[in-house]
């Protein structure tokens, strides 16, 4: 949102829109000065995008709603988010995590993805906003599991479309320290995998706390976020060696 925009620009009108979505979806009153880095993220991103794959969604309201605005809903079932520590896993191009730091700049953030490229467009992206609240990891999840740097160390543990949850919670729960919790967000068969991965809750010490619905403004697809809560240490031998959760679930 360049500040030589005139009153009617499309960016300061997305601006508008997206500040208004915000505070009346999850209760977010957002600065000029984030409504700013949102946009400058927009631009990154877009720029990035004719030359690194990192999104299919190029028109800029739709990267406002399908990536910010859903990041941002997972304040509503985590909404305590100041001094906490939080890693996104699978991160790829920062969603939800870039869209978290900009609007949480007390939350301390791990974007942690297994794709080099991917993470260089997060550095710099997190270095052009400003955001001192953001660091990378280029890892599979299976190995930051086992390195006692990670493993239960983190208050909060967040995925979108990494795997089905059975698969995703031996990536994800290893991460979350006790009393933490993991949220993967989900689309319609989040209700379907939840039921499916009940075995996986349990043996890597977790506990289903709930499935929210979540409602976008302009969009008809349903989504979820299923919030497992960390009530016991996640055994030793997970999450096992890399490739071996997608291939044999925990069943």
């Amino acid at each position: 949102m360049p500040a030589s925009a005139s009153p009617f620009s499309p960016a300061l009108t997305r601006a508008s829109i997206f500040a208004t979505y915000a505070a009346s979806l999850v209760g977010i009153d957002l600065s000029g000065e984030q409504l700013l880095q949102f946009e400058r993220l927009t631009q990154l991103l877009l720029s990035w995008n004719e030359r690194v794959n990192l999104t299919a969604i190029t028109d800029p309201a739709d990267i406002a709603i399908k990536h910010y605005l859903d990041a941002l809903t997972l304040s509503l079932v985590a909404p305590h988010f100041d001094g906490k520590r939080l890693i996104d896993v699978g991160t790829g191009a920062g969603f939800p995590g870039l869209p978290l730091a900009i609007a949480f700049p007390r939350l301390q953030l791990t974007l942690m993805d297994s794709t080099a490229k991917k993470l260089r467009f997060i550095d710099e992206a997190a270095l052009s906003l400003g955001l001192k609240n953001v660091r990378t990891i280029h890892a599979r999840a299976e190995e930051a599991g086992k390195d006692q740097r990670y493993r239960e160390a983190f208050d909060i543990v967040v995925a979108r479309a990494v795997a089905r949850l059975p698969v995703l919670l031996e990536y994800m729960l290893p991460l979350c320290k006790l009393g933490g919790k993991a949220i993967a967000m989900k689309g319609a068969a989040a209700c379907e995998e939840s039921t499916a991965a009940t075995n996986a809750i349990g043996a890597l010490g977790g506990e289903l706390a709930a499935i929210e619905e979540i409602a976008l403004p302009t969009l008809d697809d349903r989504r979820y976020l299923v919030v497992i809560e960390k009530i016991n240490p996640t055994p030793k031998r997970y999450p096992r060696r890399a490739g071996l959760p997608a291939r044999h679930p925990i069943r």
